[in-house]
């Protein structure tokens, strides 16, 4: 007798549709919400008041001819513009500017390798390495108005320390800074000295954080420790090394100390770096206007040089980092073409020094 098949049972609609998506759920902003919020208004209102209020202020002060000395100043449009464009090579800025990148990068190559390397030497868990760690790190404690101060003695040409050990030694004295070519070279040490221990400690906490996994597959593979260090620790302080390029560019680029108590610039403008030239331009030559120019050119320059770093790995093979930049200087000359634009209007000049 044939086998009688039994018709398989209509799907239910249920099972033959789509699950249905999730509701989103409604954030419901209560009382508690609303007080921690304005918990943060003061922290908000500080950041405004400290840091974009005298950036909006440094926009209108480039269009004016105040010189801080006087009660009242009048808009002079684009003259400021004009000039630093105009007389880029006769202003000292470009001179600045080179001082300012050579001074970074030496700094920033010293402080990141050595930092690195002192990290690899003392990532030891005993009393002794702890003991090393305490010394190098010790100096970041120091001013660095202090840290110049010594080295302001041990530098010196006459009765400096270094050039006595170099005499007891049969070398000749090393003109540490009063010579253009060296001057420059004694600042990025300095610092450097100050600063190696802060990195050391960064690379250290990052090196705890790693899996000692990692380290024991790699033996039993029969890994040398320079395939271990090229292979899981170098990858693996990516993050760390791109953190601390960005903060420690920013600090190399803001230099001033070191540079006012050792070198005050000299010789010839060897160590002229830019904040250093601001302040002089502000508080010297009281052109505030001028001044207010260079100033907003160096803050468009260290954001785009910051965007640019952090997003280095997805720009690499890409054109986008060309529009980007382009995008920036496009927004840059629409700022100033109407905030130039806005001040006539208000204050109701002529056009003749647009």
């Amino acid at each position: 007798m044939p086998a009688i098949s039994h018709p398989a049972p209509p799907a239910s609609p249920a099972a033959s549709q789509p699950p249905a998506a999730k509701p989103r759920k409604k954030r419901n902003y209560t009382k508690k919400n609303f007080l921690e919020f304005l918990c943060t208004v003061p922290a908000l209102l500080l950041i405004v008041l400290l840091n974009h209020y005298p950036l909006v202020e440094l926009v209108r002060y480039s269009f004016t001819d105040w010189n801080m000395l006087k009660k009242n100043y009048k808009y002079v449009g684009l003259t400021n513009w004009k000039w630093f464009f105009t007389t880029l090579d006769t202003n000292h800025v470009l001179n600045s500017f080179k001082v300012t990148l050579l001074y970074t990068v030496a700094h920033l190559a010293i402080i990141i390798i050595v930092g690195l390397l002192f990290a690899l030497l003392f990532n030891r868990m005993n009393k002794a390495y702890a003991f090393m760690r305490s010394v190098i790190f010790m100096p970041h404690y120091v001013a660095m108005s202090s840290v110049a101060i010594i080295f302001l003695w041990l530098t010196n040409e006459n009765y400096g320390v270094f050039n006595y050990v170099l005499k007891l030694l049969g070398l000749s004295p090393v003109a540490w800074l009063s010579s253009s070519s060296v001057a420059i070279w004694t600042l990025v040490i300095v610092a450097a000295w100050r600063g190696i221990g802060y990195n050391m400690i960064i690379y250290l906490s990052a090196m705890q954080g790693i899996n000692k996994d990692y380290y024991e597959a790699a033996a039993l593979d029969g890994a040398s420790r320079l395939a271990i260090f090229r292979r899981i620790t170098l990858p693996m302080l990516a993050p760390t090394t791109a953190f601390l390029l960005v903060t420690q560019f920013i600090s190399s680029m803001k230099v001033y100390n070191v540079v006012d108590i050792m070198t005050s610039g000299g010789p010839a403008h060897s160590t002229e770096v830019l904040v250093y030239m601001l302040y002089q331009m502000t508080f010297e030559s009281y052109r505030i206007d001028r001044a207010s120019v260079i100033s907003i050119v160096f803050f468009v320059f260290l954001m785009t040089l910051i965007v640019m770093v952090r997003n280095i790995r997805e720009w690499w093979k890409s054109w986008k980092v060309i529009f980007v930049v382009g995008e920036i200087a496009v927004f840059c000359y629409h700022l100033v073409c109407g905030v130039n634009f806005l001040m006539y209007a208000v204050l109701g000049n002529d056009l003749a020094g647009f």
